[in-house]
């Protein structure tokens, strides 16, 4: 069978060297045939491709590490898993299983904490937009809401006086932390004295009683400093609110935001260089609670940590359907995952393998994937051999995020599989059919096809 013609082009290779930024081709020419032991091949026969794949060892490792890093540095620590960084029950489950709590977002993830059998009290409700509905089952349920705005605090008051109770609360800061962009979206400034007015808000409604403070500074941080500015500020608010009001800080609750080794576009330095250790982070964030706390006070130090955690625990193994030449040379690959199912291939140039040994000059391309739209980039610049059509590709980390924010969009979502700590492959989501995507839909009888062709 005759070869596909392809004009040539003269496209100057640099296969081999270094460029400015100490990095080489032969970084991205990695091969990558099993994962946790098992065959990229025969996870492809069994479930298909694209295919996500979750690896229980290094999520459970992942989060000891966390762990560790921060309750042997500060006495009393709470780890409350972040919902909306991946939702799936097998993992929200195997992190419950570890001893975190849940951190929400919404009513949905709070149904979705209390469906797997966490209590409302082991549950922290946060977020800008809070029905009245969910205020008062989470109310009732006794989880720890950290209000976000004004009209929340009325809100809250009338669930106060519709359930005859006294809602136990926490605020949500924002503050300058000198780094940028800074979050001051959600919550209340503190610069501005809006978090103060927030505070006599809440004293002088008599019905709400104060008891934490909740601050998320942004995501993906890599500055570790960063942490221990907000951890000093929420201390000393925290005592002006105790000296003044009369409230009672129970808890700090700092946020996540902590990275993972994924690489950000933009910044060319590998993840192991660039990106700190979690040991770094919790070494400030400790060190600023112990100097600045007053002795015998521990308040509970709360992380709602998920990137951190879940993303090196997730590879998306995606198959090479078509190649092509593009008009300023460089060779582009068509893929059966974009970024319909690969929503962060917008901020990440993510680690590419292949699933075998391939002759051939590695060169500049662009991997595409199957939607009929052209922002469908997963990657616009990285260094492959030539593919053969069904070479495997395996990107990764990708277990932050994707399978939250993943469109059902032209393309049917993919299955989801774990492995297991024995090495025993698990199918955790179904991939999707037309049945799932027509279930909700109503097609009025007026409306029904009547061919007449």
């Amino acid at each position: 069978m005759k070869k596909p013609y392809e004009k040539p082009v003269i496209f100057k290779l640099k296969t081999g060297f270094m460029n400015k930024f100490g990095e080489g081709s032969y970084l991205l020419k990695k091969v990558r045939s099993k994962i946790e032991g098992v065959s990229v091949d025969d996870l492809v026969k069994e479930f298909g491709s694209p295919l996500f794949v979750f690896s229980e060892r290094k999520l459970r490792q992942k989060f000891r590490e966390l762990k560790n890093a921060f309750a042997l540095r500060y006495p009393n620590v709470e780890f409350s898993w972040s919902y909306k960084t991946n939702y799936l029950d097998a993992i929200c489950a195997i992190l419950h299983d570890e001893g975190e709590t849940a951190e929400v977002v919404s009513e949905f993830e709070y149904e979705k904490a209390r469906r797997l059998g966490v209590p409302g009290n082991k549950i922290i409700y946060n977020g800008p937009y809070k029905p009245l509905d969910s205020l008062r089952v989470t109310v009732k349920e006794g989880a720890r809401i950290n209000v976000d705005h004004f009209e929340e605090i009325a809100d809250l008051e009338q669930v106060a006086d519709e359930l005859g109770t006294k809602p136990r609360i926490g605020i949500r800061l924002n503050m300058d932390i000198g780094i940028q962009p800074q979050w001051s979206r959600f919550g209340f400034n503190l610069e501005s004295g809006q978090a103060l007015d927030a505070v006599k808000r809440i004293a002088a409604g008599g019905k709400l009683e104060l008891v934490g403070l909740h601050c998320h500074i942004g995501t993906f941080i890599l500055e570790p400093r960063a942490y221990e500015q907000e951890v000093k500020k929420m201390v000393e608010f925290a005592y002006r609110v105790e000296e003044e009001f009369g409230f009672k800080i129970e808890y700090l609750d700092i946020g996540g935001g902590f990275p993972s080794k994924n690489k950000l576009r933009g910044i060319y330095l590998p993840p192991d260089v660039a990106v700190p250790s979690i040991d770094e982070f919790a070494e400030r964030v400790c060190n600023a609670l112990l100097s600045s706390l007053r002795p015998g006070d521990y308040p509970k130090l709360i992380l709602e940590s998920g990137r951190a955690i879940v993303d090196e625990s997730g590879y998306l193994i995606t198959t090479v359907h078509a190649a092509k030449r593009m008009p300023d040379g460089r060779k582009a690959y068509v893929l059966d995952a974009g970024v319909n199912i690969l929503f962060t291939a917008f901020w990440y140039h993510f680690n590419v393998e292949i699933d075998r040994e391939i002759n051939g000059p590695a060169e500049p391309c662009i991997l595409y994937g199957p939607l009929c739209m052209n922002i469908d980039v997963v990657d616009d610049m990285v260094q492959l051999p030539p593919l053969p059509r069904g070479t495997r590709l395996i990107l990764s980390p990708v277990g932050a995020y994707n399978v939250t924010q993943w469109m059902q969009f032209i393309r049917y979502r993919p299955n989801v599989v774990l492995i297991g700590e024995n090495g025993e492959v698990e199918l955790i989501r179904k991939a999707e059919d037309l049945s799932d995507i027509v279930k909700r839909e109503r097609l009025p009888e007026r409306l029904e096809l009547k061919w007449k062709g």
